[in-house]
This record gives C-alpha cells, sequence and structure tokens, in this order.
C-alpha cells in the first residue's frame, strides 16, 4: 500500500513543537512523536519497511498507534528497537505487542531487564530536583516481554546494523543504563541519542513536562548509576559531531548550536551533568559484560538498588 505522508518541518534550529500526540518529520525517514515526558521515533519512508524506537510511558499506545497509521498506513514495524528498557520507554510495549507481535531488539546487557530477570537499580531521588524528588514512583521493574525479546547483534561488542533499516548503525552507549544503545547514520550525522543525554533538564517539572529550557543536558541524574560510563558515552557522541540529535527526553536539536553545547557537555561533563549529591557518584553500578568467575551482575544490581533505596528512604525521612 502507497502511503503519503507530509508534514512540514524542521530541522534549522528544529522546534515547530507539536502538542501531545503530534509527530514531527525530522528527516525524510525519521518521525518524532511527541508523548508525555518522552519522545519515540518511527525510522523509515512512509510505504517502506519501517521500525519503531523505544515504546514510551504507560497509556501512551493510543497516541503511538495513531501516528504510526497517519505515516504507515496500516502496515506494521517490522522491529520495535529499544535504546534502553527503563519505564518510560517501555510503557506502552505490552499495548503495542497486542497489535504488533513482532520482534523487539535491545542490546544483550539489557536482556535481564527485559525478560523477567531483573529490576534496574532503584532512581535516587536525593540527586535534586522535582522530578527527582518523583522517582521512587518510577518503577525500576522487572519487566518482561518475552517471547519477542532478541539482543541485538554487531560486527563487535560496541556497535553494529540496526534490524531492518539500512544505513543506520546502533552503538553502546552505556551508564544511564548498562545495554544503552544510540542509533547513528553517518550518512547525514544524525543520530538518535536515547538518554545517553537529553535536551533539557529531565529532573525538574517545567524540564519533563514542558520541556524548558531546551539545552542539552547530560543523562537524568535521578535514574543514571554508572557516571563514569555515562561521561564516556557523551565524549564518543561528541566525537561523531552529529548535525541533528532526536533524544530520548526534549525537543531534537540540530546544527552548531547542537554541535556546541553538546561538545561543551563532553568537555566539562563533571561540572555540567553530575548531581551534587547521590548515591551511584560514589557505589556506581558496573555496565561490562560478565567474564567467567566475575560477581553475578544481577546479583549486584539488586544489592546495589537496595542499598540506594535504603539510602533514599533514609534521606528523604531527614527532610521531613
Amino acid at each position: 500500500m502507497k502511503v503519503s505522508f507530509h508534514l512540514s518541518a524542521p530541522p534549522a534550529g528544529v522546534p515547530a513543537v507539536s502538542s501531545l500526540g503530534g509527530i514531527q518529520a525530522l528527516r525524510r525517514d525519521l518521525f518524532r512523536v511527541r508523548l508525555p515526558m518522552v519522545n519515540v521515533y518511527l525510522l523509515g519512508e512512509p510505504g517502506g519497511r519501517w521500525v519503531l524506537v523505544d515504546a514510551g510511558m504507560p497509556g501512551t499506545a493510543g497516541l503511538i498507534l495513531r501516528a504510526a497509521r497517519e505515516i504507515h498506513g496500516a502496515q506494521a514495524p517490522a522491529a520495535i528497537v529499544m535504546t534502553h528498557g527503563h519505564f518510560d520507554h517501555v510503557g506502552a510495549l505490552h499495548d503495542l505487542l497486542h497489535h504488533w507481535p513482532v520482534p523487539v531488539y535491545a542490546h544483550e546487557l539489557e536482556l535481564p531487564f527485559l525478560t523477567g530477570e531483573a529490576a534496574y537499580p532503584f532512581p535516587d531521588p536525593t540527586v535534586g530536583g522535582v522530578m527527582s524528588l518523583l522517582s521512587p514512583a518510577f518503577l525500576p521493574g522487572p519487566f518482561d516481554f518475552r517471547p519477542q525479546v532478541r539482543a541485538l547483534s554487531g560486527d563487535g561488542p560496541e556497535g553494529g546494523q540496526v534490524p531492518h533499516v539500512t544505513g543506520w548503525r546502533w552503538l553502546h552507549t552505556p551508564g544511564h543504563a548498562p545495554g544503552h544503545v544510540s542509533l547513528w547514520r553517518e550518512a547525514d550525522r544524525t543520530l538518535v541519542a536515547g538518554d545517553a543525554f537529553v535536551t533539557t533538564p529531565q529532573q525538574t517539572a517545567s524540564g519533563a513536562l514542558l520541556n524548558e529550557p531546551m539545552q542539552v543536558e547530560g543523562p537524568p541524574p535521578y535514574y543514571t548509576p554508572n557516571w563514569e560510563a555515562a561521561r564516556a558515552s557523551v565524549q564518543r557522541l561528541a566525537e561523531l559531531e552529529p548535525d541533528l540529535a532526536a533524544t530520548g527526553h526534549g525537543h531534537p536539536m540540530a546544527g552548531e548550536p547542537l554541535r556546541r553545547e553538546l561538545s561543551e557537555l563532553a568537555r566539562r561533563f563533571d561540572a555540567e551533568a553530575l548531581p551534587p549529591r547521590g548515591w551511584y557518584l560514589s557505589h556506581p553500578v558496573p555496565t561490562e559484560r560478565r567474564e567467567p568467575g566475575d560477581p553475578d551482575p544481577v546479583r549486584t544490581l539488586f544489592l546495589g538498588s537496595l542499598a540506594a533505596a535504603a539510602a533514599a528512604g533514609a534521606w528523604l525521612r531527614l527532610r521531613r
């Protein structure tokens, strides 16, 4: 079925901000769907094979399905690709899989969190900001999307081709989550960054709900359990010098302002992105692959989450 989808759209500096559930055409084959607090993206030209990137907040499946129908008609995605599996990126996944029983791809280090094996580290409300104080309500899982979950395959541990769409590579960009990936197309220097960095201060109410102010920021601090890995990931992405960055939170950014702010974040990451306090600053959760004889990473995550939850509870009691 031939689908014609036309939208006068950015880039340039981007915005032309749509309402919740609205669509922005960022490239001829890259579309943003703006959801409450978060974005999802559709990769693929209208009428052709396409994939969904991430699955938004709980209760947003209808908005995603409506946007997909507007762009791709009745054609289901060939797959759903997860940048990572935090609750605000998998919230509508069960409902979407009911309509589209397609493969769900994620980095192998994310699979324990998407197959019911482990919960993510507990979110840390002590890092500062209104949304951080609310973060104990942000469920860390475990989530179980079997039997659809598959591991992304690659030509090395740090990257590989994105399934079903040509020209796109996934890059391992951990820190915010152990198996976090970003998607990169060299041909037009387009980056789908997930939460490796964002373009609004997600820990604040105005940032999370209104996407204001619009500026390159580090990953959401209340849900980032390894800051050393997060720093390395931002530095890796800054070296790509992207022309367009479509992030999990905030509006897409493009051109020289994007490159300048991302480069500055990479250069001054500790000053710009690290929270003033927080459990994971001194208790990072490992992101490395497990070798024979290494401690069980699932057990490490579980024990670390218990300790973080206890520390957060004590801190909140002191504030009362």
